[in-house]
Protein backbone atom coordinates (compact mmCIF):
# COMPACT_ATOMS: atom_id res chain seq x y z
CA UNK A 1 0.00 0.00 0.00
CA UNK A 2 3.03 2.08 0.85
CA UNK A 3 4.55 2.01 -2.64
CA UNK A 4 1.35 1.83 -4.25
CA UNK A 5 0.46 5.29 -2.23
CA UNK A 6 4.25 6.58 -3.51
CA UNK A 7 3.63 5.74 -6.92
CA UNK A 8 0.07 7.16 -6.87
CA UNK A 9 1.63 10.11 -5.58
CA UNK A 10 4.40 10.17 -9.01
CA UNK A 11 7.37 9.89 -6.16
CA UNK A 12 10.08 9.32 -8.20
CA UNK A 13 13.03 9.43 -5.42
CA UNK A 14 13.16 8.73 -1.78
CA UNK A 15 15.76 8.98 0.80
CA UNK A 16 16.05 6.82 4.19
CA UNK A 17 18.02 4.46 5.91
CA UNK A 18 16.34 0.65 6.84
CA UNK A 19 15.83 -0.61 10.95
CA UNK A 20 13.95 -3.76 12.13
CA UNK A 21 10.45 -1.80 11.98
CA UNK A 22 10.40 -1.07 8.63
CA UNK A 23 12.18 -4.17 7.09
CA UNK A 24 8.79 -5.40 5.51
CA UNK A 25 8.41 -1.67 3.91
CA UNK A 26 12.51 -2.17 2.48
CA UNK A 27 11.95 -5.70 1.54
CA UNK A 28 8.98 -4.38 -0.96
CA UNK A 29 10.64 -1.06 -1.66
CA UNK A 30 13.41 -3.53 -3.28
CA UNK A 31 10.62 -5.08 -5.60
CA UNK A 32 9.96 -1.71 -6.83
CA UNK A 33 10.88 0.57 -9.04
CA UNK A 34 11.11 3.16 -6.98
CA UNK A 35 15.03 4.56 -6.60
CA UNK A 36 16.11 4.98 -2.93
CA UNK A 37 19.41 6.46 -1.55
CA UNK A 38 20.83 4.98 1.17
CA UNK A 39 22.15 8.17 3.27
CA UNK A 40 24.40 7.16 6.17
CA UNK A 41 22.25 9.16 8.42
CA UNK A 42 18.89 10.18 9.30
CA UNK A 43 19.01 13.59 9.72
CA UNK A 44 21.05 13.08 6.40
CA UNK A 45 18.15 11.98 4.63
CA UNK A 46 15.75 15.00 5.57
CA UNK A 47 18.04 17.30 5.00
CA UNK A 48 18.92 15.77 1.30
CA UNK A 49 14.57 15.50 0.92
CA UNK A 50 14.52 18.87 1.70
CA UNK A 51 16.78 20.22 -0.53
CA UNK A 52 15.31 18.18 -3.30
CA UNK A 53 12.18 19.70 -2.64
CA UNK A 54 13.26 23.16 -2.68
CA UNK A 55 14.40 22.85 -6.08
CA UNK A 56 12.12 20.54 -7.42
CA UNK A 57 9.31 22.00 -6.02
CA UNK A 58 7.50 18.64 -5.45
CA UNK A 59 7.09 16.88 -2.13
CA UNK A 60 10.26 15.43 -0.80
CA UNK A 61 9.88 12.12 1.53
CA UNK A 62 11.62 10.09 3.38
CA UNK A 63 11.63 6.15 5.44
CA UNK A 64 13.53 5.73 8.83
CA UNK A 65 12.86 3.66 11.23
CA UNK A 66 11.36 3.57 15.07
CA UNK A 67 12.70 5.32 18.08
CA UNK A 68 16.03 6.42 16.86
CA UNK A 69 16.21 6.20 14.09
CA UNK A 70 12.86 8.82 13.91
CA UNK A 71 14.02 10.74 16.71
CA UNK A 72 17.13 11.21 13.92
CA UNK A 73 14.90 13.17 12.00
CA UNK A 74 13.40 15.92 14.36
CA UNK A 75 16.28 18.62 13.66
CA UNK A 76 15.56 18.14 9.65
CA UNK A 77 11.78 18.28 10.40
CA UNK A 78 12.01 21.47 12.35
CA UNK A 79 14.64 23.07 9.28
CA UNK A 80 11.53 22.38 7.04
CA UNK A 81 8.74 23.27 9.53
CA UNK A 82 10.73 26.87 9.89
CA UNK A 83 10.83 27.52 6.04
CA UNK A 84 7.61 25.71 4.52
CA UNK A 85 9.23 22.94 2.72
CA UNK A 86 6.73 19.97 1.96
CA UNK A 87 7.98 16.58 2.77
CA UNK A 88 6.26 13.10 3.44
CA UNK A 89 8.12 11.05 6.44
CA UNK A 90 7.49 7.89 6.80
CA UNK A 91 8.46 6.40 9.85
CA UNK A 92 8.22 2.85 11.41
CA UNK A 93 6.88 2.21 15.02
CA UNK A 94 7.17 -0.93 17.10
CA UNK A 95 3.95 -3.23 16.70
CA UNK A 96 0.60 -1.76 18.19
CA UNK A 97 0.30 -4.03 21.11
CA UNK A 98 3.41 -3.19 22.26
CA UNK A 99 2.75 0.79 21.76
CA UNK A 100 3.31 2.80 25.06
CA UNK A 101 5.03 -0.24 27.29
CA UNK A 102 8.47 1.22 26.98
CA UNK A 103 9.64 -1.66 23.83
CA UNK A 104 12.47 -2.12 22.05
CA UNK A 105 13.67 0.95 19.64
CA UNK A 106 9.96 2.70 20.85
CA UNK A 107 9.15 6.72 20.34
CA UNK A 108 6.47 8.53 20.14
CA UNK A 109 7.54 10.28 17.31
CA UNK A 110 4.01 11.83 16.39
CA UNK A 111 3.77 13.45 20.23
CA UNK A 112 7.62 14.40 19.67
CA UNK A 113 6.71 16.35 16.39
CA UNK A 114 3.58 17.78 16.80
CA UNK A 115 4.98 20.82 17.50
CA UNK A 116 7.24 21.07 14.39
CA UNK A 117 4.60 19.24 11.94
CA UNK A 118 2.18 20.59 9.70
CA UNK A 119 0.03 17.61 11.09
CA UNK A 120 1.14 13.96 11.87
CA UNK A 121 -0.42 10.64 12.27
CA UNK A 122 -0.14 7.45 13.71
CA UNK A 123 -1.86 4.62 11.51
CA UNK A 124 -3.99 2.10 14.20
CA UNK A 125 -5.88 0.07 11.72
CA UNK A 126 -4.83 -0.88 8.13
CA UNK A 127 -8.20 0.82 6.91
CA UNK A 128 -6.91 4.18 7.29
CA UNK A 129 -3.59 3.71 5.63
CA UNK A 130 -4.66 4.33 1.98
CA UNK A 131 -6.23 7.88 2.68
CA UNK A 132 -3.69 8.71 5.46
CA UNK A 133 -1.13 8.66 2.85
CA UNK A 134 -3.48 10.74 0.17
CA UNK A 135 -4.44 13.41 2.89
CA UNK A 136 -0.40 13.74 3.93
CA UNK A 137 0.75 13.94 0.27
CA UNK A 138 -2.27 17.04 -0.03
CA UNK A 139 -1.85 18.78 3.39
CA UNK A 140 2.41 19.11 2.91
CA UNK A 141 2.14 20.31 -0.85
CA UNK A 142 -0.79 22.75 -0.22
CA UNK A 143 -1.63 26.03 1.17
CA UNK A 144 1.80 26.65 3.10
CA UNK A 145 3.71 23.49 2.88
CA UNK A 146 5.20 21.71 5.60
CA UNK A 147 6.27 18.13 6.69
CA UNK A 148 3.80 15.98 7.24
CA UNK A 149 4.75 12.45 9.60
CA UNK A 150 3.00 9.54 8.69
CA UNK A 151 4.11 6.81 11.87
CA UNK A 152 3.01 3.30 10.91
CA UNK A 153 3.49 0.19 13.80
CA UNK A 154 5.22 -2.98 12.48
CA UNK A 155 2.96 -5.37 12.11
CA UNK A 156 0.21 -2.63 9.80
CA UNK A 157 2.76 -3.55 7.52
CA UNK A 158 2.10 -7.00 7.67
CA UNK A 159 -1.41 -6.94 6.93
CA UNK A 160 -3.23 -7.33 3.87
CA UNK A 161 -6.42 -5.13 3.47
CA UNK A 162 -8.43 -3.17 0.57
CA UNK A 163 -6.52 -0.52 -1.55
CA UNK A 164 -8.70 2.26 -2.37
CA UNK A 165 -6.67 5.27 -3.36
CA UNK A 166 -7.89 8.76 -4.35
CA UNK A 167 -5.80 11.48 -4.71
CA UNK A 168 -6.91 13.73 -1.78
CA UNK A 169 -8.77 17.06 -3.27
CA UNK A 170 -10.73 18.04 -0.21
CA UNK A 171 -10.43 17.46 3.44
CA UNK A 172 -12.82 18.98 5.42
CA UNK A 173 -12.01 21.77 8.17
CA UNK A 174 -8.88 22.20 5.90
CA UNK A 175 -9.42 24.69 3.06
CA UNK A 176 -6.40 27.39 2.49
CA UNK A 177 -7.13 30.53 0.76
CA UNK A 178 -6.15 31.13 -2.18
CA UNK A 179 -7.84 33.81 -4.15
CA UNK A 180 -7.54 37.53 -2.32
CA UNK A 181 -10.21 39.16 -1.25
CA UNK A 182 -11.27 41.87 -4.16
CA UNK A 183 -11.40 44.93 -1.92
CA UNK A 184 -7.92 44.38 0.16
CA UNK A 185 -6.71 44.41 -3.68
CA UNK A 186 -8.03 47.60 -4.70
CA UNK A 187 -6.59 49.05 -1.53
CA UNK A 188 -3.57 47.81 -2.21
CA UNK A 189 -3.54 48.75 -5.80
CA UNK A 190 -4.42 52.32 -4.37
CA UNK A 191 -2.02 52.57 -1.78
CA UNK A 192 0.79 51.95 -4.27
CA UNK A 193 -0.37 54.45 -6.85
CA UNK A 194 -0.45 56.73 -4.18
CA UNK A 195 2.95 56.20 -2.50
CA UNK A 196 6.12 58.13 -2.42
CA UNK A 197 8.50 56.25 -1.19
CA UNK A 198 7.38 52.49 -1.91
CA UNK A 199 9.45 49.20 -1.40
CA UNK A 200 8.26 45.62 -1.99
CA UNK A 201 9.69 42.92 0.38
CA UNK A 202 9.68 39.81 -0.53
CA UNK A 203 10.40 36.26 1.32
CA UNK A 204 10.26 32.56 0.02
CA UNK A 205 6.54 32.69 -0.48
CA UNK A 206 6.86 34.00 -3.96
CA UNK A 207 9.53 30.88 -4.87
CA UNK A 208 7.14 28.63 -3.47
CA UNK A 209 4.03 29.99 -5.02
CA UNK A 210 5.90 30.55 -8.52
CA UNK A 211 5.28 34.15 -8.29
CA UNK A 212 9.59 35.25 -9.39
CA UNK A 213 7.38 36.39 -13.18
CA UNK A 214 4.55 38.74 -11.30
CA UNK A 215 7.10 40.36 -8.51
CA UNK A 216 9.70 41.35 -11.56
CA UNK A 217 6.45 42.85 -13.84
CA UNK A 218 5.13 44.79 -10.42
CA UNK A 219 8.84 46.19 -9.47
CA UNK A 220 9.37 47.38 -13.06
CA UNK A 221 5.97 48.67 -14.04
CA UNK A 222 5.50 50.47 -10.88
CA UNK A 223 9.49 51.39 -10.69
CA UNK A 224 9.85 50.13 -7.14
CA UNK A 225 13.37 48.92 -5.26
CA UNK A 226 12.79 45.18 -4.47
CA UNK A 227 14.56 43.84 -1.15
CA UNK A 228 14.57 39.89 -0.11
CA UNK A 229 14.85 37.89 2.45
CA UNK A 230 17.50 34.91 2.87
CA UNK A 231 14.75 32.65 1.72
CA UNK A 232 13.91 34.80 -1.03
CA UNK A 233 17.10 35.23 -3.11
CA UNK A 234 16.71 34.51 -6.63
CA UNK A 235 13.30 35.35 -6.68
CA UNK A 236 14.15 38.67 -7.94
CA UNK A 237 17.36 39.47 -10.41
CA UNK A 238 19.97 40.49 -7.73
CA UNK A 239 21.49 42.25 -10.91
CA UNK A 240 18.85 44.69 -11.22
CA UNK A 241 19.21 48.38 -10.71
CA UNK A 242 16.11 47.52 -8.51
CA UNK A 243 17.36 45.48 -6.29
CA UNK A 244 18.48 46.69 -3.18
CA UNK A 245 20.04 43.71 -1.54
CA UNK A 246 18.77 41.11 1.65
CA UNK A 247 17.58 43.67 4.74
CA UNK A 248 18.34 43.07 8.26
CA UNK A 249 20.87 42.40 10.86
CA UNK A 250 23.30 41.37 7.86
CA UNK A 251 21.58 43.16 4.90
CA UNK A 252 22.56 45.69 2.69
CA UNK A 253 22.83 49.68 4.00
CA UNK A 254 20.56 50.40 1.07
CA UNK A 255 17.68 47.64 1.70
CA UNK A 256 17.41 49.13 5.60
CA UNK A 257 17.65 52.27 5.22
CA UNK A 258 14.84 51.74 2.16
CA UNK A 259 12.76 49.72 5.08
CA UNK A 260 13.19 52.47 7.20
CA UNK A 261 12.45 55.57 5.57
CA UNK A 262 9.81 53.65 3.31
CA UNK A 263 6.41 55.44 2.98
CA UNK A 264 4.15 51.97 1.67
CA UNK A 265 6.03 48.01 1.90
CA UNK A 266 4.40 45.47 -0.08
CA UNK A 267 5.54 42.30 1.85
CA UNK A 268 4.69 39.54 0.14
CA UNK A 269 5.34 36.07 1.38
CA UNK A 270 7.20 36.76 3.99
CA UNK A 271 7.13 36.17 7.86
CA UNK A 272 8.90 39.54 9.13
CA UNK A 273 11.77 37.79 11.17
CA UNK A 274 13.32 39.29 13.98
CA UNK A 275 16.49 39.12 11.58
CA UNK A 276 14.84 41.30 9.42
CA UNK A 277 12.51 43.71 11.35
CA UNK A 278 15.07 44.40 14.25
CA UNK A 279 13.90 46.68 17.09
CA UNK A 280 10.08 45.70 16.28
CA UNK A 281 9.11 49.27 17.81
CA UNK A 282 11.61 51.05 15.32
CA UNK A 283 10.68 48.89 12.56
CA UNK A 284 9.13 50.70 9.57
CA UNK A 285 7.45 53.62 11.27
CA UNK A 286 6.96 55.88 8.37
CA UNK A 287 4.88 52.79 6.73
CA UNK A 288 1.62 51.85 5.00
CA UNK A 289 2.09 48.10 5.28
CA UNK A 290 0.00 45.93 2.58
CA UNK A 291 0.73 41.80 3.69
CA UNK A 292 0.07 38.84 1.52
CA UNK A 293 0.80 35.85 2.67
CA UNK A 294 -1.43 31.87 2.25
CA UNK A 295 -0.81 31.81 6.13
CA UNK A 296 -3.44 34.00 7.87
CA UNK A 297 -1.56 33.36 10.75
CA UNK A 298 1.33 35.22 9.92
CA UNK A 299 -0.27 38.39 9.19
CA UNK A 300 0.26 40.94 12.09
CA UNK A 301 2.10 38.38 13.89
CA UNK A 302 5.00 40.31 14.46
CA UNK A 303 4.21 43.43 12.49
CA UNK A 304 0.95 45.81 12.74
CA UNK A 305 -0.48 45.23 8.82
CA UNK A 306 -2.62 48.44 7.28
CA UNK A 307 -3.70 45.97 4.32
CA UNK A 308 -3.94 42.66 4.60
CA UNK A 309 -4.30 40.18 1.97
CA UNK A 310 -4.83 36.60 2.40
CA UNK A 311 -3.82 33.78 -0.36
CA UNK A 312 -1.64 32.75 -3.07
CA UNK A 313 1.08 35.10 -3.71
CA UNK A 314 1.10 34.54 -7.45
CA UNK A 315 -2.77 35.01 -8.03
CA UNK A 316 -2.96 38.22 -5.31
CA UNK A 317 -0.47 39.89 -7.72
CA UNK A 318 -1.77 38.65 -10.69
CA UNK A 319 -5.12 40.87 -9.51
CA UNK A 320 -2.79 43.80 -8.63
CA UNK A 321 -0.73 43.72 -11.73
CA UNK A 322 -4.45 43.63 -13.51
CA UNK A 323 -5.12 46.91 -12.19
CA UNK A 324 -1.97 48.99 -11.10
CA UNK A 325 -0.63 52.26 -11.73
CA UNK A 326 2.97 53.40 -11.83
CA UNK A 327 2.96 55.72 -9.16
CA UNK A 328 6.02 58.83 -8.67
CA UNK A 329 8.95 57.17 -7.58
CA UNK A 330 11.65 59.18 -8.92
CA UNK A 331 13.02 61.21 -6.02
CA UNK A 332 12.71 58.21 -4.09
CA UNK A 333 15.13 56.35 -6.57
CA UNK A 334 17.51 59.11 -6.61
CA UNK A 335 17.95 59.17 -3.19
CA UNK A 336 18.65 54.98 -2.69
CA UNK A 337 21.15 55.97 -6.04
CA UNK A 338 22.98 58.27 -3.19
CA UNK A 339 23.05 56.01 -0.41
CA UNK A 340 24.18 53.17 -2.33
CA UNK A 341 27.02 55.78 -3.06
CA UNK A 342 27.64 57.08 0.51
CA UNK A 343 27.44 53.68 2.06
CA UNK A 344 30.73 51.48 2.55
CA UNK A 345 30.32 48.41 0.91
CA UNK A 346 32.57 45.54 2.45
CA UNK A 347 33.59 44.14 -0.43
CA UNK A 348 37.60 44.63 -1.55
CA UNK A 349 38.36 43.48 -5.26
CA UNK A 350 41.22 41.78 -4.20
CA UNK A 351 42.01 40.36 -0.77
CA UNK A 352 45.38 41.98 0.51
CA UNK A 353 49.15 39.78 0.70
CA UNK A 354 48.14 37.67 -1.67
CA UNK A 355 45.35 35.72 1.38
CA UNK A 356 42.23 34.56 0.93
CA UNK A 357 38.58 36.09 2.78
CA UNK A 358 35.66 34.45 2.70
CA UNK A 359 33.86 36.82 0.37
CA UNK A 360 36.31 36.94 -2.12
CA UNK A 361 35.92 32.75 -2.31
CA UNK A 362 32.13 33.57 -2.99
CA UNK A 363 32.63 36.09 -5.21
CA UNK A 364 34.73 33.87 -7.52
CA UNK A 365 32.80 31.10 -7.43
CA UNK A 366 29.95 33.23 -8.27
CA UNK A 367 32.26 34.55 -11.06
CA UNK A 368 33.43 31.10 -12.63
CA UNK A 369 29.76 29.58 -12.29
CA UNK A 370 26.68 29.91 -14.36
CA UNK A 371 23.56 32.03 -13.45
CA UNK A 372 21.19 28.47 -13.09
CA UNK A 373 23.96 27.58 -10.35
CA UNK A 374 22.00 25.92 -7.54
CA UNK A 375 24.25 27.51 -4.47
CA UNK A 376 23.76 25.46 -0.94
CA UNK A 377 24.86 26.56 2.06
CA UNK A 378 25.33 25.80 5.68
CA UNK A 379 24.64 28.18 8.79
CA UNK A 380 27.13 31.02 9.95
CA UNK A 381 29.16 33.63 8.81
CA UNK A 382 29.38 32.18 5.31
CA UNK A 383 25.75 31.96 4.85
CA UNK A 384 25.24 35.68 5.32
CA UNK A 385 28.50 36.56 3.12
CA UNK A 386 26.90 34.42 0.31
CA UNK A 387 24.00 36.05 0.90
CA UNK A 388 25.59 39.11 0.14
CA UNK A 389 28.46 38.46 -2.36
CA UNK A 390 26.63 36.14 -4.74
CA UNK A 391 24.66 37.57 -7.20
CA UNK A 392 21.09 35.45 -7.30
CA UNK A 393 19.31 35.62 -10.74
CA UNK A 394 16.60 32.54 -11.03
CA UNK A 395 14.41 31.42 -8.80
CA UNK A 396 15.05 27.98 -6.58
CA UNK A 397 18.96 28.05 -7.11
CA UNK A 398 19.96 29.23 -3.16
CA UNK A 399 19.16 26.48 -0.68
CA UNK A 400 19.61 27.23 3.42
CA UNK A 401 17.96 27.05 6.46
CA UNK A 402 16.47 30.11 7.57
CA UNK A 403 14.14 29.97 10.11
CA UNK A 404 16.10 27.06 12.13
CA UNK A 405 19.43 28.14 11.38
CA UNK A 406 20.36 24.38 10.78
CA UNK A 407 24.23 23.69 11.05
CA UNK A 408 25.24 20.25 9.47
CA UNK A 409 21.98 20.99 6.14
CA UNK A 410 24.11 22.55 3.20
CA UNK A 411 25.88 19.45 2.31
CA UNK A 412 22.85 16.65 2.18
CA UNK A 413 20.75 19.05 1.26
CA UNK A 414 23.35 19.81 -1.96
CA UNK A 415 22.86 16.37 -2.73
CA UNK A 416 19.02 16.28 -2.67
CA UNK A 417 19.52 19.38 -5.02
CA UNK A 418 21.86 17.41 -7.53
CA UNK A 419 18.94 14.74 -7.69
CA UNK A 420 16.21 17.15 -8.20
CA UNK A 421 18.46 18.92 -11.33
CA UNK A 422 20.82 16.80 -12.85
CA UNK A 423 21.73 19.04 -15.47
CA UNK A 424 23.02 22.01 -12.90
CA UNK A 425 25.77 22.71 -11.47
CA UNK A 426 25.95 22.39 -7.35
CA UNK A 427 27.43 24.07 -5.29
CA UNK A 428 27.87 24.05 -1.39
CA UNK A 429 29.36 26.69 0.74
CA UNK A 430 29.75 25.27 3.75
CA UNK A 431 31.49 26.04 7.10
CA UNK A 432 34.25 24.07 8.79
CA UNK A 433 32.39 23.71 11.80
CA UNK A 434 28.95 23.03 9.62
CA UNK A 435 30.38 20.43 6.89
CA UNK A 436 31.80 18.43 9.89
CA UNK A 437 28.07 17.72 11.40
CA UNK A 438 26.82 15.42 8.39
CA UNK A 439 30.71 15.11 7.06
CA UNK A 440 29.47 11.46 6.81
CA UNK A 441 26.92 12.30 3.84
CA UNK A 442 30.31 11.88 1.47
CA UNK A 443 29.84 8.47 1.07
CA UNK A 444 26.32 8.83 -0.10
CA UNK A 445 27.46 11.58 -2.62
CA UNK A 446 30.48 9.15 -3.84
CA UNK A 447 28.43 6.08 -3.88
CA UNK A 448 25.45 7.50 -5.93
CA UNK A 449 28.16 9.02 -7.71
CA UNK A 450 26.28 13.09 -6.90
CA UNK A 451 28.15 15.65 -8.71
CA UNK A 452 28.63 18.14 -5.74
CA UNK A 453 30.99 20.83 -5.26
CA UNK A 454 31.75 21.67 -1.67
CA UNK A 455 33.42 24.78 -0.80
CA UNK A 456 34.96 24.52 3.03
CA UNK A 457 35.41 28.09 4.53
CA UNK A 458 38.13 27.03 6.84
CA UNK A 459 38.91 29.85 9.51
CA UNK A 460 39.03 27.46 12.28
CA UNK A 461 36.38 28.87 14.30
CA UNK A 462 32.62 28.91 14.58
CA UNK A 463 33.08 31.83 12.97
CA UNK A 464 29.74 33.43 13.98
CA UNK A 465 30.04 32.30 17.60
CA UNK A 466 33.13 33.96 17.80
CA UNK A 467 32.16 37.34 16.01
CA UNK A 468 29.66 37.59 18.83
CA UNK A 469 32.44 36.70 21.58
CA UNK A 470 34.24 39.40 20.04
CA UNK A 471 31.46 41.77 19.87
CA UNK A 472 29.43 41.28 22.38
CA UNK A 473 31.48 39.40 25.28
CA UNK A 474 34.57 41.14 25.59
CA UNK A 475 36.71 39.14 22.90
CA UNK A 476 36.37 36.20 25.83
CA UNK A 477 36.76 33.11 22.62
CA UNK A 478 34.94 30.46 25.12
CA UNK A 479 35.11 27.07 23.54
CA UNK A 480 34.72 28.44 19.52
CA UNK A 481 37.72 27.44 18.26
CA UNK A 482 38.02 24.00 16.17
CA UNK A 483 41.56 23.14 17.31
CA UNK A 484 41.64 19.29 15.71
CA UNK A 485 40.26 19.56 12.30
CA UNK A 486 41.22 17.04 10.39
CA UNK A 487 42.69 17.62 7.11
CA UNK A 488 39.78 17.84 4.51
CA UNK A 489 41.49 16.87 1.85
CA UNK A 490 42.56 13.74 3.09
CA UNK A 491 39.30 13.02 4.38
CA UNK A 492 37.35 13.33 0.98
CA UNK A 493 40.21 10.70 -0.54
CA UNK A 494 39.55 8.52 2.28
CA UNK A 495 35.46 8.63 1.08
CA UNK A 496 36.42 7.88 -2.28
CA UNK A 497 36.20 12.38 -3.27
CA UNK A 498 38.54 14.53 -4.70
CA UNK A 499 40.06 16.68 -2.41
CA UNK A 500 41.69 20.30 -3.38
CA UNK A 501 43.14 23.06 -1.03
CA UNK A 502 43.06 26.45 -1.78
CA UNK A 503 45.32 29.19 0.79
CA UNK A 504 45.69 32.39 -2.30
CA UNK A 505 43.55 33.83 -4.92
CA UNK A 506 45.62 31.83 -7.78
CA UNK A 507 44.93 28.30 -5.89
CA UNK A 508 41.32 29.05 -5.71
CA UNK A 509 40.67 29.86 -8.80
CA UNK A 510 42.35 26.97 -10.16
CA UNK A 511 40.65 24.98 -7.86
CA UNK A 512 37.34 25.79 -8.55
CA UNK A 513 38.14 25.55 -12.48
CA UNK A 514 39.17 22.25 -11.47
CA UNK A 515 36.42 21.48 -9.92
CA UNK A 516 33.85 22.23 -12.63
CA UNK A 517 35.79 20.17 -14.69
CA UNK A 518 35.44 17.05 -12.57
CA UNK A 519 32.76 14.80 -12.94
CA UNK A 520 31.96 13.54 -9.07
CA UNK A 521 32.10 15.43 -5.37
CA UNK A 522 35.00 17.50 -5.19
CA UNK A 523 35.33 19.36 -1.76
CA UNK A 524 37.54 22.42 -2.02
CA UNK A 525 39.55 23.23 1.59
CA UNK A 526 39.46 26.73 1.62
CA UNK A 527 41.73 28.05 4.05
CA UNK A 528 40.61 31.59 4.98
CA UNK A 529 41.56 34.78 7.36
CA UNK A 530 40.53 32.95 10.64
CA UNK A 531 39.28 36.21 12.84
CA UNK A 532 37.12 38.08 9.80
CA UNK A 533 33.53 39.55 10.97
CA UNK A 534 30.98 39.70 8.79
CA UNK A 535 29.39 43.13 8.09
CA UNK A 536 27.38 45.58 7.89
CA UNK A 537 25.51 44.36 11.11
CA UNK A 538 22.86 45.27 13.34
CA UNK A 539 23.44 44.50 16.87
CA UNK A 540 20.34 42.44 18.90
CA UNK A 541 17.41 44.57 19.37
CA UNK A 542 18.12 47.34 18.08
CA UNK A 543 17.00 49.52 14.93
CA UNK A 544 17.92 48.12 11.66
CA UNK A 545 18.82 51.89 10.35
CA UNK A 546 21.57 51.49 13.28
CA UNK A 547 24.10 49.56 11.48
CA UNK A 548 27.36 48.76 12.26
CA UNK A 549 30.47 49.31 9.56
CA UNK A 550 33.75 47.18 11.19
CA UNK A 551 34.69 49.50 13.96
CA UNK A 552 32.42 52.54 12.46
CA UNK A 553 28.52 52.73 12.94
CA UNK A 554 26.09 54.33 10.35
Amino acid sequence: MVIAALEQEQVDLVFGYPGGAVLTLYDELYRSGLKHILVRHEQGAVHAADGYARVSGKTGVVIATSGPGATNLVTGIATAYMDSVPLVLLTGQVATPLIGTDSFQEADITGITLPITKHNYLIKDIKELPDTLSEAFYIASSGRPGPVLVDIPKDIFEMEGRFDYKLKQDIPGYKPTVEGHGGQINRAVKAIREAKRPVIFAGGGVIISGAAAELQELAERCRIPVTLSLMALGAYPGDSPLFLGMPGMHGAVCANYALSEADLIIATGVRFDDRVTGKLESFAREAKIIHIDIDPAEIGKNVAIDIPIVGDVKRVLQGILKKVQPGDTGAWLKRIDEWREECFTCAEEQPENDVLTTPYVIREIDRLTAPDTIIATDVGQHQMWTAQHYCFRLPRTFISSGGLGTMGYGFPAALGAKLASPGSTVFCIAGDGSFQMNIQELATAVTHNIDVKVAIINNGYLGMVRQWQELFYGGRYAYSSLQGNPDFVKVAEAYGAKGLRASTPGELRKAIELALATKGPVIIDCQVVAEENVYPMVAPNRPINEIIMGSERK
